[in-house]
């Protein structure tokens, strides 16, 4: 566990995929609502707007969803979502997911901005007279969820990569080679589309680049061989006896309940360790 990790672990949220699909759910239905797109409109990442008051935008970009064909394909493709990452997260641990989502979003209005600098280093003051907030009101569908979904499921590829899937729900096919058009896919895009298309693709698949050459040691491990080493990092522990956590009032250690999260507490006079459940409930130890 890093440094990071056990400082701000307690604050990451679980089945974050649950809370994303539901944001594509809320997005959907205003879609549907919306039907002249004038309310989808303000809640785009438009850059420009957001630098001109408009601060909501950092936030309510998450609610656009993906493109999809009929309300078929858009279950589909949100069980399909949810199930690869909750499946990360049980594999990755809930913080690290939680990262990696994050990060990728961190990048994705990271490069928005990059791309209104590029212009205006480009064209000069001149570009917004001559039209930057339609530009951006324009440009801004291009920074979407679409290739942060993309990003989890290369994600899924990477550290899954023997794990079979049902192409057209007929023919079976592992998923790593799936992996590899969508990274063939993504790659003519890249090429094929304008600047902007090359910012958004760039910014928000920077978090697989980053997750790709940091996790190159796991990669070749299967979900049994995962879970395997874990067993095996949890049967060592329980035969030396030693532990690195243990709750000052129930005695439980981090073998006996992995998920608990343990903590100094800093009104008792000494080292006393305390499980979540009991950091609020003991009674202080005072030495006098």
């Amino acid at each position: 566990m890093s440094p990071f990790e056990r400082k701000f672990g307690k604050y990451a949220i679980r089945n974050l995929s649950f809370v994303l699909v539901a944001c594509y759910a809320v997005g959907y239905l205003i879609e549907m609502i919306d039907r002249g797109g004038m309310l989808i409109q303000y809640l785009t990442l438009d850059p420009y707007a957001i630098l001109h008051g408009q601060i909501w935008r950092l936030v309510t970009w998450v609610l656009i969803p993906p493109p999809t064909g009929n309300i078929f394909f858009l279950l589909i493709m949100m069980y399909f979502y949810c199930s690869i990452g909750t499946t990360l997260e049980r594999t990755w641990g809930t913080y690290r997911y939680n990262v990696y989502l994050f990060s990728g979003m961190l990048f994705t209005i990271a490069g928005s901005f990059l791309l209104m600098g590029y212009q205006y280093l480009l064209h000069g003051d001149s570009f917004a007279i001559a039209g930057a907030a339609e530009y951006f009101r324009y440009v801004s569908f291009f920074f979407s969820t679409y290739y942060i979904n993309m990003s989890i499921f290369l994600a899924f590829a990477a550290t899954f990569p023997d794990v079979q899937v049902l192409l057209m729900f007929i023919i079976p096919i592992k998923v790593k080679w799936l992996g590899v058009i969508y990274g063939i896919m993504l790659i003519f895009d890249f090429f094929q589309t304008g600047v902007e298309g090359r910012f958004a693709i760039a910014a928000s698949l920077l978090n697989f680049v980053v997750f790709f050459i940091t996790s190159r040691n796991m990669m070749h491990l299967n979900p049994k061989q995962i879970h395997r080493r874990q067993e095996f990092k949890r049967d060592v522990r329980r035969n030396t006896g030693i532990t690195k956590h243990k709750c000052a009032i129930c005695g439980r250690t981090e073998v006996d309940s992995p998920e608990l999260q343990f903590r100094f507490c800093s009104k008792c006079d000494g080292n006393y360790e305390y499980c979540e459940e009991h950091l609020y409930t003991h009674t202080h130890v005072k030495r006098s």
